[in-house]
């Protein structure tokens, strides 16, 4: 909006002339969302205290009653500063935003309505069936394919980091690519939420790299000079990028242990779709499992666990997801938490130097 509104205003007054950068509206968009985060989150904790949105806690697993009651749903806390922050300060005329955009919210509602019904029923598995909720998310995925695959600019070439001669034509196999990299990203941070600060630290990390990552896609002269692919309108990315880094922290701030406010399924399943889609638009569907790496151990370790149980009877890990099997194994929640955000920052950075191997 302020894009639009004060950059034609910038031949009489020069400082405006600043909406011209996306650095300074990224920026701009970062705080943004941060201190819309810390104005709004006190009174959205008081309104679902006394909703009693409280999380209903699993009746296995590690003990963890003395969170119950916590309000959840604090996902519309990061969506809310999210938005609002996107639409203040991006060029609104970008298709590539509003396609992240409409996924974002599309699996915020999903996540909304699961949440509602498990809180309205006071029971953790009361909420859509797992039948249901994936088939929207497949519906949902499948429409940002389709509208991406069909793009007169779309490339076909998957890009493989760490080689450079290697790009692959998928043809008309990028769309179930393009559906599970999105459907599967949402699924993985809904996994990965279960200790507090847990899923947020890791989506904050990879949203600063795909951060940089967008930037470059969208400037055809870095592009080249990485050897990644040049996607046009990929400029605008790290507004959507910055806000959620902003949003994320603001969160943050309340969801750290012992948490004020749980991230729920409204949020864990729309930050997911949010990253999976950018990973999308961008072209670095496969850079996404390596910057996404914590996401991803989550989600196979739930997977081998339940093949493992069916084939042998038994139980690989103590419990599944894997941060559970720490906690089984003794280690405060704390140290589960600061050690998966180091291994983030550490697959961050692998990722960022797969730039340069090439």
């Amino acid at each position: 909006m302020f894009y639009h509104l004060l950059l034609p205003l910038a031949s009489e007054i020069g400082a405006f002339n600043v909406f011209r950068y996306v650095t300074f509206r990224t920026a701009a968009a970062t705080l943004t969302a941060l201190f819309l985060s810390f104005l709004v989150g006190p009174t959205l904790i008081r309104v679902l205290a006394s909703l009693r949105a409280g999380q209903p806690i699993r009746k296995i697993g590690p003990d963890h009653a003395d969170k119950a009651g916590t309000p959840t749903m604090g996902g519309l806390l990061i969506l809310l500063s999210l938005l609002v922050s996107v639409l203040l300060w991006s060029n609104l005329s970008n298709r590539l935003v509003w396609i992240v955009l409409g996924v974002t919210v599309a699996y915020g509602l999903l996540g909304f309505v699961d949440d509602y019904r498990k809180v309205k029923q006071r029971e953790n598995e009361a909420g859509l069936t797992p039948r249901l909720k994936m088939l929207w998310q497949l519906l949902i995925a499948g429409a940002v394919a389709f509208a991406i695959y069909t793009d007169p600019s779309f490339d076909r070439q998957l890009a493989v980091p760490f080689f450079k001669d290697f790009t692959p034509d998928v043809g008309v196999f990028y769309l179930p690519l393009a559906i599970f990299v999105i459907v599967g990203t949402s699924n993985a941070v809904n996994l990965t939420d279960g200790l507090d600060g847990l899923a947020i630290g890791p989506v904050m990390i990879a949203s600063g790299t795909f951060l940089l990552l967008s930037y470059a896609a969208g400037h055809a002269g870095i592009a080249e000079y990485l050897g990644i692919k040049g996607v046009p309108g990929a400029d605008q990315i790290p507004i959507f990028c910055g806000a959620l880094v902003g949003g994320g922290l603001g969160f943050l701030w309340f969801n750290t242990y012992p948490a004020q406010l749980f991230m729920g399924d409204v949020g864990s399943l729309a930050l997911g779709g949010a990253l999976g889609t950018i990973a999308v638009v961008i072209r670095q569907e496969i850079l996404l499992a390596v910057v996404g790496g914590v996401f991803v151990v989550e989600a196979l370790s739930v997977i081998i666990q339940v093949s493992w149980f069916k084939a042998t009877g038994k139980r690989l890990f103590l419990m599944a997801p894997i941060h559970h099997h720490f906690e089984r194994l003794g280690w405060p929640e704390q140290k589960i938490v600061v050690r998966f955000w180091i291994i983030s920052v550490i697959l961050a950075l692998v990722a960022l130097s797969s730039l340069k191997l090439r």
